[in-house]
């Protein structure tokens, strides 16, 4: 698994908004060097996820659902790059004719274990905290 840029964008996205008040892309996007229709692409999907949401109006824009000691990287990535794993055989609905009922595949079994542990460990920071690290 690797981290897609979007996926890097869209921390740099959270990263800029707050949770008191709407920030609107364009104030931001070209500081973060990001394009504008990539910024809101990513708004949608971070607003679909629940971790933003938008705010319309003259004065609208998006707003975090939660503060950023909230949100973790596992939280963006599963919001950008949902189905994204170490390894193809992992995802639900792929059968391996390795790994069976009867026999167990070592690889497989080991790449779940690599899996399990990097879900936790994007999960033991928030954003907040990252930030805050400088």
């Amino acid at each position: 698994m690797l981290f897609n840029r979007e996926t890097d964008y869209a921390v740099r996205v959270l990263k800029n908004l707050s949770t008191d008040r709407p920030t609107s892309i364009s104030s931001f996007v070209e500081g973060e060097f990001i394009s504008e229709a990539i910024a809101y692409k990513l708004s949608r999907k971070l607003d679909k996820a629940g971790i933003i949401y938008g705010v319309r109006g003259s004065s609208g824009g998006y707003v975090l659902s939660r503060p950023l000691t909230e949100i973790t990287l596992y939280d963006v990535h599963q919001a950008i790059e949902p189905h994204s794993l170490v390894c193809e055989c992992l995802k639900q609905d792929v059968s391996c004719l390795l790994n069976t009922d009867r026999d167990t595949c070592a690889l497989r079994t080991e790449l779940l274990r690599i899996q399990e542990n990097i879900n936790t460990d994007l999960k033991k920071h928030s954003l907040g905290e990252l930030f805050d690290a400088k």
